[in-house]
């Protein structure tokens, strides 16, 4: 092989070596820190309005899927999954209703999810999470604003947002009626994490 080839060779080698340098990098840079739910300190709950009354119910069966670095949440992802077949508000008649086809219609459609689309960082441990909510086979664009605490080696997620339950068809036939149960439901959240860096 000649010197020229041999220099051709080494420049295109060396161009390789800095290419795969920073694609290396770049996958670094991108990957996020992945959480860890810890079930047995998290808890997600529903507070719905009977008759004027505030009631309040809570899934007691569910998972997430977490890739954030609070500090860089642009590239992050958030996923959930609830069984709901596991609400509850405490009274068994009621919760024996919940499951069936007027109301969550389990059978059909066991899982409410909910998947991240945009992660804006506001400020002082604070987000705004766009995606999407499927609960009874439809999908609608929400935002929930959450704010991500630390205390001590874990990460508290908390927050709080409104659906409208007839959007999703929660609540079907007589129960649609919005002066007995009204359409406002408003989800709350604390979510217990290990794995993630301090915001």
């Amino acid at each position: 092989m000649t010197h020229s080839r041999l220099t051709n060779f080494g420049c295109v080698a060396a161009v390789a070596i800095v290419f795969v340098a920073v694609l290396t990098f770049a996958a670094r840079a991108a990957a996020q820190p992945v959480a860890t739910l810890l079930p047995a300190d998290s808890e997600i709950s529903f507070v719905s309005r009977q008759m004027g009354v505030p009631v309040t119910g809570r899934f007691t069966r569910f998972d997430a899927q977490i890739a954030l670095d609070p500090r860089r949440p642009e590239t992050g992802r958030v996923a959930f999954t609830i069984s709901v077949a596991s609400a509850t508000i405490g009274v068994r008649e009621t919760d024996a209703e919940l499951p069936k086809p007027a109301w969550f219609d389990a059978a059909k459609h066991p899982s409410a999810n909910f998947e991240s689309t945009a992660i804006k960082a506001l400020g002082e441990g604070r987000y705004e999470v766009a995606g999407k909510l499927a609960i009874k086979g439809v999908a609608r664009d929400v935002v929930v604003p959450v704010a991500l605490a630390q205390a001590g080696p874990r990460s508290i997620a908390t927050g709080a947002f409104t659906i409208k339950r007839l959007d999703f068809g929660i609540g079907e036939g007589e129960w649609s009626d919005t002066s007995i149960v009204a359409d406002d439901v408003q989800v709350r959240f604390k979510l217990a994490l290990s794995g993630l860096p301090p915001p």
